[in-house]
């Protein structure tokens, strides 16, 4: 006789076993080590007859063909398991699944971790809290730039007539001239802003330069342009790089700026100064733009000749337009256009009627209108 103890503990076990995957219920292939010749078959080991399931079903059917169980040996059994971690764990797992029936499963493609992120050691904020920060700086700097900045383009003791004008006072004013840069700065950066927004682009710094421009000579020069490869222009002579592997553009400038610096020290090294490395330029496409040629330019015989010509045009419309046969454009289409006027009937007379022949009726379809029988 089996014990409301064991019945429980059965119970569980049954409840907590899991569910068997197809290819791990899926019986596997046993291979059979080839033998030496014998006269004899090959013989399997035989099966087992019961698994773990026909088992659990035997057991489970001696407890309920049993004696009936006592109420108070079922109270002191139900205690016991109380006591039992592996019971408490099975009946909390029941009841927070019970208790999300109907709660939407979540999505296990949804990425929430952050990429590239330090672990929080609590001694800072998170990642999403530092980009609205750096929202808040470009904010700010806007905000001193039209406290601070705005001001000077206005002045109290000059009233303009327009707010046009006073602009262009003002631009005029205070406009200075162009200097190009200066031999200290042969780097042009160049960034991109979406004004508070956030995009990916946002962080991407391109740099752009011209070998003729650095402190280096021909042979350096020369050098340079080939470490360059396909990031040189062979047209324009101007090399262009860019970065955007880093999270913040001051990272990616830096980064450009250390390259470019790698780059020159890299030329200046007269251990080896690439003299049997010929410019590959084949990954450039060299265009060839058209020229207008030199024998459809306007020359002045060819005015001269147009002129006459217009002029002898002239008097030829002058002369059909006084003999009235000059056929002018916008009348045509204004007849073409213009609606139809119906046309008047003039009424007739019976003698006129009467007077006019009638015509021979049509022959019938049996006779033919040459063979007509009298």
């Amino acid at each position: 006789m089996a014990s409301a103890v064991q019945s429980m503990r059965l119970c569980l076990r049954a409840a907590s076993r899991r569910i068997a995957t197809p290819a791990s219920v899926a019986p596997r292939r046993q291979s059979l080590a080839i033998r030496n010749f014998s006269s004899t078959p090959f013989q399997r080991q035989p099966a087992t007859q019961k698994d773990d399931v026909d088992e659990l079903e035997d057991e489970i059917r001696e407890i309920d063909e049993g004696e009936e169980v006592d109420p108070a040996e079922y109270e002191r059994a139900l205690a016991e398991l109380e006591r039992d971690p592996s019971f408490e764990k099975a009946s909390r797992s029941q009841e927070r699944a019970v208790n999300s029936m109907g709660d939407v499963e979540p999505d296990q493609e949804l990425f929430n971790d952050e990429v590239d992120s330090d672990k929080f050691d609590e001694d800072d904020i998170m990642g999403l809290a530092h980009g609205k920060f750096e929202e808040f700086r470009e904010f700010r700097e806007y905000a001193r730039i039209a406290a601070w900045q705005m001001p000077l383009l206005s002045s109290k003791d000059s009233i303009y007539p327009s707010e046009v004008a006073w602009l262009l006072m003002m631009i005029a004013e205070l406009a200075t001239p162009f200097e190009p840069p200066t031999a200290q700065e042969p780097l042009r950066f160049r960034y991109t802003s979406y004004m508070g927004e956030f995009h990916p682009a946002e962080k991407k710094v391109v740099v752009e330069f011209s070998p003729r421009d650095m402190p280096l000579d021909e042979a350096q020069q020369q050098k340079l342009r080939k470490l360059l490869g396909a990031r040189w222009n062979p047209e324009t002579d101007i090399a262009k790089m860019s970065c955007e592997q880093f999270e913040h553009q001051a990272q990616n400038k830096r980064y450009l700026g250390d390259l470019v610096t790698k780059l020159v020290a890299q030329a200046k090294d007269p251990t080896d100064m690439f003299e049997d490395v010929p410019l590959d330029t084949r990954h450039h496409t060299f265009k060839t733009k058209p020229k207008f040629p030199k024998e459809w330019r306007l020359t002045d015989e060819r005015r001269k000749f147009l002129e006459d010509t217009r002029q002898k045009t002239l008097l030829l419309d002058q002369k059909k337009e006084e003999e009235g046969t000059l056929v002018i454009g916008a009348e045509k289409i204004q007849q073409h256009f213009a609606p139809v006027q119906p046309k008047t009937r003039i009424p007739e007379m019976a003698h006129v009627r009467l007077g006019q022949t009638l015509s021979a009726p049509p022959p019938r379809r049996h006779q033919h209108p040459t063979a007509i029988r009298r």
